[in-house]
């Protein structure tokens, strides 16, 4: 699998909202940066994931603009958009903002190794 095939192969997980699917892109030493805080560490990063999937109902999530700040063979940053729609105590609701995600290649396997979603600006 190359990078981008990662992107729709992550992209695809997250989409079924289920950690099992998601687990094996994420590094054991993963940090992800989300509207609920730094979640440092696979078990940190899957309760955080877990309480997402938990909270937002039938999620849509998208990645959109993918823009490569570097991407050699071993290691891999790209900037993206992304957009997410779902239903939250209830009522449906939306929104998008900019990431940035870092990728490792390890054994031929790339993984998930930092990820920061914000704002879009």
């Amino acid at each position: 699998m190359n990078q981008e095939e990662f992107i729709k192969e992550y992209e695809r997980a997250l989409a079924t909202q289920k950690w099992e699917q998601v687990e094996p892109f994420i590094h054991p030493d993963c940090i992800v940066t989300f509207t609920t805080g730094t979640h440092k560490g696979k078990s940190a990063v899957e309760k955080a994931f877990r309480a997402n999937f938990e909270s937002i109902k039938d999620e849509k999530y998208s990645i959109s603009n993918i823009h490569w700040a570097l991407k050699s063979n071993q290691f891999s940053v790209f900037v993206y958009n992304f957009h997410w729609s779902g239903i939250v105590a209830g009522k449906h609701v939306s929104g998008s903002g900019r990431g940035t995600s870092s990728l490792v290649n390890i054994n031929g396997d790339w993984l998930l190794v930092a990820e920061h979603l914000g704002p879009n600006v």
